[in-house]
């Protein structure tokens, strides 16, 4: 079992910038584990945002946040990060930390452990 905890989510007006943070731990210990986020916005479908390997050497964006998110690991304390600049209203929603046991993944489905996540919400 992996366990995901995820922080740093918070009210910002659009064009600001968030730090979400999220930490892994339980069955990782000699595992290899992928690490991403995902979002969930009221009535909307859940969206895969962002993905990275455990070695950090992959990563993944939904289109609608490539060049403006950048999703980063710190391989000693199982964490990642993901910064969010150039935030717009349509950013707005619940984004949960997830962690796949497999190296690496661009499939939703694979991150099968989930926090309980963080609200994001961008003012216009």
């Amino acid at each position: 079992q992996v366990q995901v905890v995820e922080s740093g989510g918070g009210l910002v007006q659009a064009g600001g910038s968030l730090r979400l943070s999220c930490t892994a731990s339980g069955r990782t210990f000699g595992s290899t584990v992928s690490m991403g986020w995902l979002r969930q916005a009221p009535g909307k479908e859940r969206e895969f945002v962002a993905a990275i390997s455990y070695t950090g050497g992959n990563r993944y964006y939904l289109d609608s946040v490539k060049g403006r998110f950048t999703i980063s690991r710190d391989m000693n304390k199982n964490t990642i990060y993901l910064q969010m600049n150039s935030l717009k209203p349509e950013d707005t929603a619940v984004y949960y930390c997830a962690a796949a046991l497999t190296p690496w993944s661009e499939s939703q489905d694979d991150y099968e452990y989930r926090g309980q996540g963080t609200q994001v919400t961008v003012s216009s």
